[in-house]
């Protein structure tokens, strides 16, 4: 081998190990996303009463896999293509990746049951949230701070006295413009 091949062999040999590096990582981090997504629609199929959500739900998630594997099917379609010679740049795998993952929560986010799920969580959010307010504004009034109700109050009362100032204030004006006369 000459000395001008032996630089490219070792640029080539170097691009190999970083794209089976990356490419490991990315069908890793894909396998991990795949678990983590089973995990969760196995979750929410289990929740479930109604036989027409599980359906969708389950058609949800079946749409979702043909997206991966889809994906998958596309990256060793790519990466024969790159050992067989053909340029191909290391953005377009990762760009299959993320355009799958969007696919894959669409095919996911379209159906009754995530809905469902989504709407359950916002509300037990909601609800944690103003148990939280709630406990806080106890805490503060037993530690006798001014709480957000208590600033409200005085506020609405302070609102409350300025509208009988004015109405007051008209009446006098009445009486004095017909003291005048």
């Amino acid at each position: 081998m000459s000395d001008s091949e032996q630089p490219q062999a070792q640029n080539w040999n170097a691009f190999v190990e970083q794209w089976n590096e990356q490419f490991l990582d990315a069908l890793e981090d894909n396998m991990e996303a795949q678990a983590q997504f089973v995990e969760s629609w196995s979750e929410t199929v289990g929740e479930m009463s109604d036989e027409e959500e599980i359906s969708d739900g389950v058609e949800g998630y079946a749409k979702a896999y043909e997206t991966w594997m889809g994906a998958s099917k596309q990256m060793v379609d790519r990466m024969n293509d790159q050992l067989e010679g053909e340029d191909v740049e290391l953005e377009e795998f990762r760009d299959v990746w993320l355009n799958t993952a969007n696919e894959a929560f669409k095919d996911v986010m379209s159906t009754t049951a995530f809905a469902r799920m989504t709407g359950e969580t916002v509300g037990d959010v909601l609800e944690l949230q103003q148990q939280a307010d709630e406990a806080s504004e106890e805490t503060l009034r037993m530690l006798g701070f001014a709480t957000e109700s208590g600033v409200l109050e005085v506020g609405d009362r302070l609102v409350e006295l300025e509208r009988r100032q004015h109405a007051v204030e008209r009446k006098l004006d009445r009486v004095l413009e017909h003291l005048e006369e």
